[in-house]
């Protein structure tokens, strides 16, 4: 059945301020949707009592043309092959089984052969196809081949082409019928799988902006903190601390703005496109002008990688780096960076505080997120405490996979 259409039609709303007014709105809304969604349900009926009414007029007219005298028994039965119709999507089986049933009557009685064609038994067919199981639709194609050539052989003169014609129609219904099922169930899967793919880009987003918020804001405050500190008695270093906010800020602001670019559909092409470790650099000397030092060693033969890979990698230094701002205290860091012939091996490491502030079990959203990140390519990420000291995070990415995307 289709889903339900945007309801219309007038309705009442409670006066503002009234004490019903919350529950009066809502129930209204409720009534409103369930009257859209049986509105929305009678259209086919109401089509299929259309069909119905056509094909019984028609059917009659054809039965009272035919020679020889006519029972009324005659037309009950010729109409009964058609009038279920109506029903045909509410009880498939049922309807199909009324209508193969007065066909068989119809012809047991002699008072021909197939009534208005047999169209009646073909709808059926096709809706049996279409709305129920291909074991179920087996049965009632088996059943109508029997009825269809009971009804030939009660005719003199009837030719085996015609029955293996007939056969092969009620065939084409049932194969027809499959196919719109089949179809069907693949637009749900296409729709679900739309669904999905909407719900992962919202969590790829929202670890994105949590990723862009975190680290800024924190090189931020760190800043704004050492401006505040030595306004007084370092003027230079003030002005520096200043500048590094600006730059941040800016940056920060460009990032997200890219990143929600994406929800929109009139974007340009003139934004910075996603980071890498090609901007490796630069987000270390962000760290490094918040008051961080790090040292950063890179061994092989560096290669360019698949934008969601680098990101990968680019994201995992900027929130450990981020971490070690916000959590290690007085400390240093170290990123090493390894392109292996089959793995990107990539560490950050430092020497401060190995436990870190609401972490006990290492499992905070940032450190969660990275191991996500991590998967979603193939590869393993491992964070925790350091046996000389300190904390590291190790990111392994397999470097097939993120040669071939």
């Amino acid at each position: 059945m289709p889903a339900s259409s945007p309801h219309d039609g007038n309705s009442t709303y409670p006066r503002r301020g009234s004490a019903g007014s919350a529950h009066g709105v809502a129930t209204g809304d409720a009534v409103r949707d369930y009257r859209g969604l049986v509105l929305a349900n009678l259209k086919p009926i109401r089509l299929d009592l259309l069909l119905a009414v056509v094909l019984t007029t028609l059917t009659v007219v054809t039965t009272a043309n035919q020679s020889g005298a006519h029972d009324p028994v005659a037309y009950v039965l010729a109409a009964l092959t058609v009038v279920p119709i109506a029903l045909r999507q509410l009880a498939p089986v049922a309807t199909t089984a009324v209508m193969l049933g007065a066909v068989t009557a119809y012809s047991l009685f002699d008072f021909g052969g197939l009534p208005s064609g047999g169209v009646g038994v073909l709808v059926g067919m096709f809706t049996v196809a279409t709305l129920r199981s291909r074991l179920v639709a087996a049965v009632v194609f088996a059943v109508a081949t029997v009825v269809v050539v009971v009804a030939f052989l009660r005719v003199e003169g009837a030719a085996w082409s015609e029955v293996a014609q007939s056969v092969l129609v009620v065939v084409g219904a049932w194969m027809l019928g499959e196919g719109t099922r089949r179809w069907a169930h693949r637009a749900e899967r296409l729709a679900e799988q739309a669904a999905r793919a909407v719900a992962d880009e919202r969590v790829r987003i929202a670890r994105e902006l949590h990723d862009i918020v975190a680290h800024h804001m924190s090189v931020i405050s760190l800043q704004a903190g050492v401006a505040r500190y030595v306004l007084d008695s370092d003027l230079a270093t003030a002005r520096a601390a200043i500048t590094t906010v600006g730059d941040t800020s800016r940056e920060a602001l460009t990032e997200m703005r890219r990143l929600l670019d994406v929800l929109r559909v009139d974007h340009d092409d003139d934004y910075r496109p996603q980071p890498g470790l090609a901007a490796l650099d630069d987000l270390v000397a962000r760290a490094r002008g918040a008051g961080l030092p790090v040292d950063v060693v890179v061994t092989g033969q560096a290669r360019e990688l698949r934008p969601g890979p680098d990101l990968c990698a680019y994201r995992v230094v900027q929130e450990s780096l981020t971490n070690v701002l916000k959590h290690a205290g007085p400390a240093t860091a170290r990123v090493d960076v390894d392109y292996g012939e089959q793995t990107l091996v990539l560490k950050v490491t430092d020497d401060g505080r190995a436990t870190r502030p609401g972490d006990p079990d290492h499992q905070s959203h940032g450190i969660r997120g990275m191991r996500e990140r991590a998967e979603l390519y193939g590869g393993v990420l491992t964070a925790g405490p350091r046996a000389e000291g300190g904390f590291g995070v190790v990111l392994r990415l397999p470097m097939g996979e993120v040669a071939a995307g």
